[in-house]
């Protein structure tokens, strides 16, 4: 694998932290993915992951208040 190889690896790996506790709208208190983002992580083309993970630091922001 190429470093540039590498690297897309590393930014479309999975954000999960073993907090795996979903709230009421199903969205996870660990990572901030919902079920379905979960559910269907691995199947995800690379800029969809990376769209998801852009959007974690805001939606665990809002979800921690």
């Amino acid at each position: 694998m190429t470093d540039s190889g590498a690297t897309a690896a590393l930014e479309g790996a999975s954000p999960c932290n073993q907090v795996c506790t979903l709230d009421a709208d199903d969205v996870c208190a660990g990572c901030g993915r919902t079920i379905d983002e979960i559910a269907s992580w691995g199947a995800l083309p690379l800029p969809d992951r990376r769209a998801i993970l852009a959007a974690l630091p805001a939606r665990l922001a809002k979800m921690r208040g």
